[in-house]
């Protein structure tokens, strides 16, 4: 692996160009290469059309579509293209899909939600429960390791355990789930498992085939790409359950989930990001398929982000009143991503987001929709945490101008 050419990637980032913003709000969303502008632009231009006409600009808008799907399939190494199912965002991917899922149940039939989600992946699944009158069981997350545990999950399935929804990363605490022991411990049971993968695609590359699970999502305005959310699905789960659609949509996979007309400037967008992935693996020294091209460029991400974890974490431990909530041992930071979360024992978590504002450096205070996370640690749901989020593209002297400003506030 070559040294990591910070400053290459840096300028491939319009946003970043004769900026002073520490872009430090990544868990709510990253910023997206040049490629991908472009190329939602060209899209714009030149295929704003519908799909399946006769003529060239609906054709183009054709390969706009079926580049995408692709291009998110190898992204989750699923087996097929047809697997891949794309909305506008995650949460109304699982609503519509909760509708859908839950036609397959009968009352009384259990569902395990955790403690440890972002209300994407727990507000549908309660929503379906209520219409078909299902049981719910949660699930909480191990304060001490700050992940979800096997015996945990073991100790709440039973013969009537049909699904469970299961977040990969925390938004809250950045901690990761060994998600595919859970998945096969859930399977084994005879239950569905849903992945939500939103929090760790910015920082690892997700394999639905080495998880196991039947479902699993993310967002790609999340890893660098347009606002969409990406589903992937077993295909012959797909293909048996009910959809909602209008009549004379296909019945074909992936097109029987698909409603209305597809954004296909996003999508071309979508096939971008993969592509700049791919490129970033390549800069960063690797070579083979676009998917280990860009497995290569998680490598070398997580590499770096690594370290500038180390000195977030370590800088805000060294401060008085400040609690973290997730992992703090450097040992132990291949089972988190760089999501850091904190309290103090005296500041308002919105202080530190204002005084951090006020230096240019963006940050987020509160729950940031992790409702269940913020009441399973006891913190005030209006208060929630400071969090901080590093993604691939900051760098050290941003994270020492955050350490200052908080050091600042705290003194």
């Amino acid at each position: 692996m070559t040294a990591y050419p910070i400053e290459l990637i840096r300028a491939s980032f319009p946003a970043l160009e004769n900026s002073g913003t520490a872009f430090l709000d990544n868990p709510a969303g990253t910023l997206v290469s040049r490629v991908v502008i472009e190329a939602v632009a060209e899209a714009m231009a030149t295929a704003s059309s519908n799909l399946g006409g006769r003529f060239a600009a609906s054709q183009r808008a054709d390969a706009v579509w079926r580049a995408a799907h692709e291009a998110a399939a190898e992204f989750v190494n699923a087996t097929s293209w047809q697997e891949i199912v794309i909305g506008p965002n995650m949460t109304t991917l699982a609503f519509q899909m909760a509708r859908v899922i839950g036609q397959t149940f009968a009352p009384g039939d259990e569902i395990i939600v955790t403690r440890m989600d972002h209300e994407g992946n727990v507000s549908p699944w309660l929503s379906m429960a209520e219409a078909y009158g299902l049981v719910v069981k949660w699930l909480p997350f191990n304060k001490e390791t700050w992940r979800i545990e096997p015996e945990d999950l073991a100790a709440l399935l039973t013969p009537r355990t049909k699904f469970l929804a299961l977040n990969y990363a925390s938004n809250m605490t950045g901690s990761i789930n060994d998600v595919a022991a859970l998945t096969a411990l859930a399977r084994a049971a005879g239950a569905l498992v849903w992945i939500d993968a939103v929090q760790l695609a910015p920082h690892r590359l997700p394999d639905v085939q080495a998880i196991g699970c039947d479902f699993l999502v993310c967002s790609s305005y999340k890893f660098f790409g347009p606002h969409l959310g990406v589903l992937w699905g077993r295909a012959a789960l797909l293909r048996d359950l009910p959809p909602h659609r209008v009549r004379c949509q296909s019945d074909d996979i992936p097109d029987r989930f698909c409603t209305g007309t597809p954004q296909t400037e996003l999508l071309a967008g979508l096939t971008a990001t993969i592509d700049y992935l791919a490129w970033a693996g390549e800069t960063t020294g690797s070579s083979g398929t676009r998917r280990e091209r860009m497995a290569g460029a998680y490598q070398a991400f997580d590499a770096y982000e690594a370290g500038l974890t180390r000195r977030l974490v370590g800088g805000l431990t060294a401060l008085p009143g400040v609690r973290l909530a997730g992992i703090a041992n450097p040992n132990l930071f291949a089972h988190r991503v760089p999501t850091i979360s904190f309290t103090h024992d005296r500041i308002s978590t919105h202080r530190f987001a204002d005084a951090l504002a006020a230096e240019d450096i963006n940050i987020w205070s509160g729950h940031n929709y992790a409702l269940e996370p913020a009441r399973h640690l006891g913190l005030s749901e209006e208060e929630g945490v400071v969090r901080i989020g590093i993604a691939h593209y900051n760098t050290a002297d941003e994270i020492e101008r955050a350490l200052a400003a908080i050091g600042k506030l705290v003194a």
